[in-house]
């Protein structure tokens, strides 16, 4: 019967230890290490779980977006976008674009201009530069949005059944893919 202490004592300090692990593992997840994403101070976040962050604005080029997470690298701001489902060797065009436009959102919001963005795939990080070219790829394709809006006809940009079959306008679309 005097096993009895100890190996409750032994049974609590594993528990402590469990805990400890636990907690280092969540810090660890929470910074990206265990993710796919540098480490970094998360100062926004659009999920479920955590938000930490409204819409971000630039009124002067009419966009307005929610990044998934905005990292703190140093002097830094990354906007992240996380597409969990996406399995690709190399980032789509769309989501470039997209991440553009979050790059351009942090400088419009935060007055810096972001080195980079992350986008984050199921099994790669892509650090995407955000460079002056792209900010005009951007701009340009945000023109060609407003054009398109007042367009009475505008043609299918793509050759993808599996995008029409989802899409709001397929019942009154010439152009639709399927039926």
């Amino acid at each position: 019967m005097a096993h009895y202490p100890l190996q409750s004592a032994l049974i609590v300090a594993l528990i402590v230890v469990l805990l400890l692990l636990y907690g280092a593992w969540r810090r660890m997840k929470r910074a990206g290490a265990l993710s796919g994403l540098p480490r970094g101070r998360i100062v926004y976040a659009d999920s479920a779980k955590w938000r930490a962050g409204g819409v971000l604005t630039a009124p002067a080029v009419g966009l307005s977006g929610k990044p998934d997470y905005i990292l703190k690298q140093g002097r830094h701001i990354i906007p992240i976008e996380v597409k969990p489902g996406r399995r690709a060797a190399a980032p789509y065009d769309a989501d470039i674009l997209q991440l553009a436009a979050y790059c351009l959102l942090v400088e419009e919001t935060t007055g810096t201009r972001p080195p980079h963005g992350l986008l984050r795939y199921r099994e790669h990080t892509f650090e995407i530069p955000y460079t002056a070219e792209l900010e005009t790829r951007l701009l340009d394709c945000l023109e060609a949005m407003r054009r398109d809006l007042c367009a009475a006809d505008v043609p299918r940009s793509h050759d993808d059944p599996r995008r029409c079959a989802v899409c709001g306008y397929r019942e009154g679309c010439e152009a639709r893919l399927v039926s």
